[in-house]
């Protein structure tokens, strides 16, 4: 080119590129995001350095600092202030958190078959009035009495995406809060989480981190919730309450910490940077361009996909019994419930589509 000034889509696109080649160099045909994430290079990095922090008895204080590090990552991500979010474990300590804030009685909207870790904490509960609807009428199952609406943003069997504008402007009306699982979507979908009540999400997915961790987006005024988990880590000054009762919890979400598994949070230090280097709007544009080539495909060979628009995530009626017949190919991807589920992220390209379209057809 001219000078070597690059076009306008080149840059970005050779960025994109330079630091997904960079980070991963997958050995199979890798579709299975929506299972687990793939580890960068800069991700493997780190954990071995952590783990031979430990190994050398090196003090460990850089390994706790990883936590707000990734504490404020993600709150980058979720557009929110850090204050706002917490860290732990699993999104169901933070459904558990919701479902013991509620009165006996109280309803809690859900989907039909919507994840687990989810949904049941409201159900243990064993007081409250759990609804589950299809997904294309959440908005308008809201009603008067309504406490809750519980919605992953992107469903895990199949990918369809939830209307969350029309949710909440339901739940709004009806005086009902919102409870939004990202965990199905983080790391590709833009997150609004001060759109919603509360917004758990876990970190080894599309966020491309370790297991381990997950996050939690709480109001400001923690929307009544009680850190019922709450120990050490909980505390205003964490180190001042080892021993005996907390006799301050933090001021932010942090009083919903649970105490880190610091050899993921390392990892998930590492991974969270490159997402932000590479930008959530490319990967998203990224991904939806290869679920779409996927569908397309599809449509080619006589198939039909579950309607998922916009959805990095296609999920095949019927072919969930060639899943074994894939993974023997070299080609990971999930059996839902009789369905073949694909989950496109950075690191695929158009000849992994392509070559899973090619087995399909064989």
């Amino acid at each position: 080119m001219d000078g070597g000034i690059p076009g306008p889509q080149s840059g970005p696109m050779e960025t994109f590129e330079n630091l997904v080649r960079a980070e991963f160099a997958p050995k199979h045909t890798y579709l299975n995001t929506a299972s687990n994430g793939l580890l960068p290079a800069r991700t493997v990095t780190a954990l071995e350095q952590a783990v031979r922090m430990r190994a050398d008895g090196t003090p460990l204080g850089p390994l706790y600092e990883n936590v707000e590090t990734v504490r404020a990552s993600f709150a980058r991500l979720a557009g929110v202030p850090a204050e706002r979010v917490a860290t732990g474990a699993s999104v169901a300590e933070y459904g558990g958190l919701i479902a013991a804030s509620l009165p006996a009685g109280a309803e809690v909207l859900t989907v039909e078959g919507d994840f687990a870790s989810l949904v049941n904490p409201f159900h243990v509960r064993g007081d409250l009035k759990v609804r589950a609807v299809p997904l294309e009428r959440l908005a308008e199952s809201v009603r008067p009495g309504t406490a809750l609406v519980a919605v992953s943003t992107a469903q895990s069997a199949d990918g369809r995406l939830a209307d969350l504008p029309a949710v909440r402007a339901a739940a709004r009306a009806h005086g009902a809060r919102t409870y939004v699982d990202a965990s199905q979507s983080a790391g590709w979908l833009p997150m609004e989480a001060d759109a919603d009540d509360f917004l758990a999400a876990v970190g080894f997915k599309w966020l491309l981190g370790p297991h381990g961790a997950a996050f939690f987006v709480a109001p400001q005024d923690f929307g009544g919730l009680t850190p019922l988990l709450a120990g050490w880590a909980a505390g205003e000054l964490p180190w001042d309450s080892c021993y005996g009762p907390v006799e301050q919890l933090a001021h932010s979400a942090r009083r919903f910490d649970i105490s880190p598994s610091l050899f993921t949070y390392a990892g998930l230090r590492a991974s969270l940077e490159l997402i932000e280097e590479i930008g959530v709007d490319a990967v998203h544009a990224h991904d939806v361009a290869l679920a779409d080539r996927f569908r397309a495909g599809l449509a080619e060979l006589g198939h039909e996909p579950v309607p998922s628009p916009g959805s990095a995530i296609v999920s095949v009626p019927g072919l969930g019994h060639r899943q074994g017949e894939l993974s023997r190919a070299g080609i990971q991807v999930s059996d839902r419930a009789g369905n073949l589920r694909a989950a496109f992220h950075l690191y695929n390209t158009a000849a992994d589509v392509d070559r899973l379209l090619d087995v399909l057809a064989a």
